[in-house]
């Protein structure tokens, strides 16, 4: 039976959708949204993409499912001037610096503005201005252009499972912030910065350092020197009117845009990814010949290791020793460009342009550090390299194309790809399995651990044994994986992990989206630049070789080790304890409660709620605090009550450790 609705008079048959929004989209009317993310569960708190149904009055159409036989108007005059109140009330509370805010011409409040056509403000300008959070390498927020969407929220909860934001507060009083409103630096952050790029508004942004690199640029006694990644290429155009155009003539122009602005030498980080997978296949055939630290997983994205260091300290082991293609890189760039450029190493200037804001946070790891001198000294993401080629006033659109220099520009199809899920494994593949074309080109031959579910499988046979192998992206994934593998329900050979929907060509430091269909544009520009190669397999670069054969030995070698490997360890996520409840009483019983993110998830919220509410009421003598964290993460909820440490605690445990030690007073 078909399915319809009235649009606008106009009669619409619809299928799977979820609610109105999506229908009405799908006529091309962009109903406006502030909290409706298709990422992300629906909140419907801006209200913003109300209509009018018929019989029903207005409803948002986020949390509304189509019906059929629904009559919906979607602009009435009641309803424009419904959002525009709403976008001038959050006007009015909102940090309006908007000539100098790095979100202004992506900002949806600005865009919305001048949409609904709002002139002039009909309230009384209530913000408080709030400091900005600058602790990171990564993000910069700024509360103050905060609209209270939550996808921030929303994002770092459901997709990548690490709570660092929360509400904090109720009404005019609202807050997102870390917990207990501290900064970032201080929270359980991983800086994979989705959250700036799902942020409608400029509340968070990535961390600049664009000035840094022009004042580089700027010192005659400094060379600089810069690599772009491989997922740059897909998306860079985007902001020059040439989305999914061909990948290398886009990387060409980047080059010549660089060029032009002085910098000494231009690289492909593709190269370096070539030299990361002859490594990092190296360490997994040591591996599965030993039967040692199995499953291996990827280390190339730093959001994916900081996640392990906070959460998992136990599958440590499991992480490649290699460094990501950025750190062989700034280490390999270090160790041969003063001598190749003929100055002291002091007036090297190492700089990368990245699709990541964990990048950022990477880069400043003293794990990739050597006699105290870090090996990249500024990293760009894809928005700040766009932004130095306006600075520069160049036309890139009508720029020529030109060559990377050697020797960190020649890479193959392996390195290239290694911007979507599933490239670092299949690059892998082509280096591990030796296998016959048969007549399919190189490039298509494990193209079977390509796709776009957050979570895929698959297994590849290699003569002697079969290997299993899974391809995940979203650290929420990630966590599902390894909680399958700790109980035993799963076992692989070999896990990629990347913490950004869809690989490093959805980071958050590549132009902001909302349209999912650029992810598929900018995946496919990536495997189109591999078929276009005459090299795909990354051990057949001729380059890697011959830096391998003057500067590093054989792969895998202690020299390899000392500038290609690094370590991993475990890190405290949050350490700091908090005073939540004094008793006006004398010899009170002292209650921590844990609020790790992993006791929260176990119930430790409530546990705290109930204490609290039971210590208001005068029934326990207690002083209450909170720790993040008692570092027994496995054994949560974790309570302890004056010296005694309850794991897996209860309602009922806690309540008789207090009542206990209370009878001792």
């Amino acid at each position: 039976m078909e399915k319809y609705l009235t649009i606008n008079s106009k009669k619409v048959v619809f299928d799977s959708e979820k609610n109105l929004l999506e229908v009405i989209r799908k006529e091309n009317i962009e109903l406006p949204t502030f909290c409706y993310h298709p990422e992300l569960s629906v909140q419907g708190s801006c209200r913003l993409c109300m209509v009018e149904v018929d019989r029903k009055g207005i409803l948002s159409a986020c949390s509304t499912p189509p019906e059929t036989g629904m009559e919906i108007k979607t602009n009435t005059e009641q309803i424009i001037e419904m959002r525009k109140i709403i976008v001038e009330l959050l006007l009015a509370n909102h940090d309006r610096e908007c000539t100098t805010c790095a979100k202004s011409e992506s900002c949806k409040l600005q865009t919305l503005a001048r949409r609904l056509g709002i002139n002039e403000l009909r309230f009384k300008n209530v913000m408080h201005k709030e400091s900005k959070d600058v602790s990171t390498y990564s993000l910069v927020r700024e509360p103050s252009k905060c609209v209270l969407c939550g996808d921030c929220v929303r994002f770092c909860d459901e997709i990548q499972s690490v709570g660092a934001l929360g509400f904090v507060g109720r009404g005019s009083k609202s807050v997102v912030c870390p917990s207990f409103g501290k900064v970032l630096a201080s929270s359980e952050c991983v800086y994979c910065g989705q959250c700036a790029r799902v942020c409608p508004t400029g509340a968070i942004v990535p961390k600049s350092e664009v000035n840094y690199v022009w004042k580089a640029l700027s010192d005659p006694k400094k060379k600089v020197i810069i690599a772009i990644a491989p997922a740059v290429r897909a998306a860079i155009g985007e902001v020059f009117g040439l989305a999914g155009e061909n990948g290398t003539e886009v990387a060409g122009k980047v080059v010549t845009a660089l060029r032009t602005m002085g910098f000494a030498k231009i690289f492909d980080v593709s190269f370096t990814a070539d030299m990361t997978i002859v490594e990092e296949a190296n360490e997994f055939i040591d591996r599965l010949s030993k039967d040692d630290d199995i499953p291996m997983f990827t280390s190339c994205c730093p959001a994916w290791v900081k996640f392990v260091e906070q959460y998992y300290p136990d599958f440590l082991q499991n992480l490649s020793t290699c460094r990501s293609p950025q750190g062989m890189y700034g280490s390999i760039a270090r160790r041969i460009m003063p001598e190749m450029l003929e100055i002291p190493k002091e007036d090297l200037i190492v700089v990368s342009v990245m699709p990541c804001t964990a990048k950022k946070y990477e880069a400043r790891r003293p794990e990739l550090a050597k006699d105290g001198i870090i090996d990249i000294d500024y990293v760009l993401t894809t928005q700040e390299l766009a932004m130095m080629i306006e600075e520069a006033g160049f036309h890139f659109a009508k720029l020529e194309s030109s060559a990377f220099d050697m020797p960190f520009g020649f890479k193959t199809g392996g390195g290239v790809i290694f911007g979507n899920s599933g490239g670092v494994t299949e690059a892998v593949l082509r280096n591990v399995v030796n296998t016959k074309s048969d007549g399919i080109n190189e490039s298509e031959q494990f193209n079977f651990v390509r796709g776009e579910d957050g979570i895929r499988e698959a297994k590849i046979d290699l003569g002697n044994r079969e290997l299993k192998i899974a391809i995940v992206y979203g650290l929420k994934n990630a966590r599902n994986v390894l909680r399958d593998i700790k109980a035993n329900k799963s076992r692989y050979d070999f896990v990629e992990v990347m913490a950004c929907p869809g690989g490093c060509i959805g980071g958050a430091g590549q132009p902001i989206y909302t349209d999912l269909s650029v992810r598929k544009t900018r995946t496919k520009v990536l495997y189109e630049n591999d078929r276009a190669m005459e090299l795909h397999k990354p051990q057949d670069n001729p380059y890697v070789q011959k830096i391998y054969k003057d500067y590093l030995g054989k792969p895998g070698c202690r020299q390899a080790h000392e500038y290609l490997h690094t370590g991993y360890r475990y890190k405290k996520r949050f350490n700091q304890t908090f005073e939540i409840y004094k008793s006006e009483k004398e010899n009170n019983v002292k209650v921590n409660v844990c609020f790790g993110n992993s006791c929260i998830q176990k119930g430790s919220k409530e546990i705290l709620k109930h204490i609290v509410d039971f210590a208001e009421s005068g029934k326990y003598n207690v002083d209450i605090e909170v720790s993040i964290c008692l570092e027994k993460c496995s054994k949560g909820p974790v309570v302890k009550v004056a010296d005694q440490i309850i794991e897996h605690c209860t309602l009922q445990a806690a309540e008789k450790a207090i009542r206990e030690e209370l009878k001792k007073w």
